[in-house]
C-alpha cells in the first residue's frame, strides 16, 4: 500500500534526463534518477501550491508551499495530533525549550516542514537514506536551515546508533522500501536504540504500513511495548478492523500517553476520523505476538 492517499488520477509528467536533474531553485514537474531509484515530482492538481513526491511510483510526501502547517496524508495528520498532545506548543514556547526532534526517514520533509512552524525553536536532525533525493528536496521546497533542520544520509539504523543517549524528544520512523517498512527498523534491538537516545518523557513514533491482516501492526505494537512503558495507536476504524491496507500510528513512551478530549475530538473530525487505542487495548491486541 502506499505511505499516503493518492488523490486522483497521475498526470503525464515527463521525464527529466539525468543532464538536467542539477538541483534547481524550486520544484519543477518530472522523473528524477536518485540513488535508490526514480523520484516524480507533481502538482497536486487540488492545489496551486502543493506538490506530489512519489518514490519508486509510491506516493511518498506532500508539501504546501504557501503552507509548512499543511499535512495533506491522513497519518501525517495523526502524528502531528501525537505529537502537539504531549507537547503542547504554548507550553513549550512558554519555557523556551527547544524540542529535539529526530526524523528516521526524509521524503519530502513534510513532518519537518510543518514542525518548524508549530515548534519554531526546535532543532531537527532528519536521517535520509537517499543522498540524491537529499539534495533535490533541499532545492525544491522551503526547508530550515541548520541548526533548525539538518539533513544526514546514512542508513537509519547506523545513524539512530551514533547518537548520544537521551538527546532527542521525538523520534519519528517513517521509512519505507517500497509499501513496507525494512524488518530490520522493527526489531527490538532497532527500538531499543531509539529508546536510548530519547530522553526520560520522550516519544517514540512510527509509520507502519499494513495489510487487512495487521500481521505488522501487532509484531510493532509486541515490540514497542517490550520496550517501553506504555503504547498507543491511532489509525481509522475500518484498517483497525481489518478490512482494508493502510497505515497504523504506533506509540511508544515511558510516561503516559495523553488522551485528552482535544486530542479524541481532532483524530475524529479529520477528512478520515482515526480512533485512539490506549495502552491497554494496544496490550491486548498483541498480546498473542512475539516481538521481532
Amino acid at each position: 500500500m502506499a505511505k499516503g492517499k493518492n488523490k486522483g488520477p497521475r498526470n503525464n509528467a515527463p521525464v527529466v534526463p539525468k543532464a538536467l536533474v542539477a538541483p534547481q531553485a524550486g520544484p519543477l514537474e518530472g522523473i528524477y534518477p536518485i540513488d535508490t531509484g526514480t523520484a516524480e515530482l507533481e502538482r497536486d492538481p487540488y492545489s496551486p501550491t502543493g506538490w506530489l513526491l512519489r518514490i519508486n511510483d509510491v506516493p511518498s510526501s506532500h508539501v504546501d508551499l504557501a503552507d509548512p502547517g499543511h499535512l495533506d496524508f491522513e497519518y501525517m495528520r495523526w502524528i502531528a495530533a501525537l505529537v502537539r498532545s504531549r507537547f503542547v506548543p504554548t507550553e513549550i514556547g512558554a519555557i523556551g525549550h527547544k524540542l529535539r526532534a529526530l526524523h528516521l526517514g526524509g521524503g519530502a520533509c513534510s513532518m519537518a516542514r510543518w514542525m518548524s512552524v508549530t515548534y519554531p525553536n526546535a532543532r531537527q536532525l532528519v536521517v535520509e537514506l537517499d543522498g540524491r533525493l537529499a539534495a533535490l528536496v533541499r532545492a525544491w521546497f522551503d526547508l530550515p536551515r541548520a541548526p533548525l533542520l539538518r539533513i544526514r544520509v546514512g542508513e537509519a539504523g547506523a545513524v539512530l546508533g551514533t547518537l548520544t543517549e537521551a538527546t532527542r524528544d521525538l523520534v519519528i520512523r517513517d521509512v519505507f522500501a517500497g509499501d513496507q517498512t525494512p524488518k530490520e527498523l522493527s526489531t527490538l534491538g532497532f527500538t531499543a536504540q531509539a529508546a536510548r537516545v530519547l530522553d526520560a518523557e520522550g516519544l517514540y513514533v512510527v509509520n507502519c504500513g499494513d495489510t487487512p491482516a495487521l500481521e505488522n501492526a501487532r509484531r510493532e505494537a509486541a515490540t514497542i511495548g517490550a520496550v517501553f512503558k506504555h503504547v498507543a495507536i491511532v489509525a481509522d476504524p475500518t484498517m483497525l478492523k481489518g478490512r482494508r491496507h493502510g497505515n497504523v500510528i504506533i506509540a511508544g513512551s515511558n510516561v503516559p500517553i495523553p488522551a485528552g478530549g482535544a486530542l479524541i475530538r481532532e483524530l475524529l473530525g479529520g477528512g478520515v476520523p482515526a480512533q485512539y487505542w490506549d495502552d491497554a487495548t494496544v496490550r491486548s491486541f498483541a498480546r498473542h505476538t512475539v516481538a521481532l
